[in-house]
């Protein structure tokens, strides 16, 4: 007997279902197979969320203006999951956790940076996670931190793509 809760989520065509299983499933082979760890152009439009953050978090303070860079490269990815779970679109909201996911990869590769500073940083400007490593004095633990985002990351590309999977099985003859 299916549960009230299933009931509502909307189960597209098998097509829909199929498309965001091999997006996500691409997504997560790019991730595995990229060289430098940036996917152009998905981390150019990622980077316009993280510095668009800055400006935006920076309205409450210096403080939030730091996190802000990692907060709105996070906020838009988790809005629209939030609205896609809302909507109860399961494609919707497994692609964009997906997204949120790699977008945690990215923040990896940036947190892995703090200490080196080799990656080449929008205008030239202070780096983000040396900054806030140095304020923890946590700053010799940039690869663990890292490691950590990164594991959330992969967590979430591939949790999305399983449940989505997972549900769509579930749902038989529905979707």
């Amino acid at each position: 007997m299916e549960s009230d809760l299933d009931s509502r989520w909307q189960w597209p065509a098998r097509g829909a279902v199929i498309g965001g299983l091999v997006a996500i499933a691409l997504l997560a082979l790019w991730i595995a197979v990229d060289g430098d760890g940036y996917l152009r152009p998905l981390d150019d439009a990622n980077l316009a969320l993280h510095e668009a953050g800055h400006v935006f978090y920076g309205l409450l303070g210096s403080t939030a203006e730091l996190y802000g860079g990692t907060f709105g490269q996070l906020t838009f990815p988790a809005l629209c999951a939030g609205a896609f779970f809302w909507r109860r679109d399961p494609v919707g909201c497994a692609v964009t956790v997906a997204w949120f996911g790699q977008n945690l990869c990215n923040i990896a590769r940036y947190v892995a940076d703090a200490r080196a500073q080799e990656l080449p940083l929008v205008g030239g400007g202070e780096h983000d996670w040396f900054n806030i490593l140095s304020r923890w004095s946590a700053l010799d633990a940039d690869q663990p931190v890292a490691q950590v985002f990164r594991f959330a990351g992969w967590a979430l590309v591939l949790g999305a793509g399983g449940w989505l999977g997972w549900r769509w099985r579930g749902a038989g003859a529905r979707g």
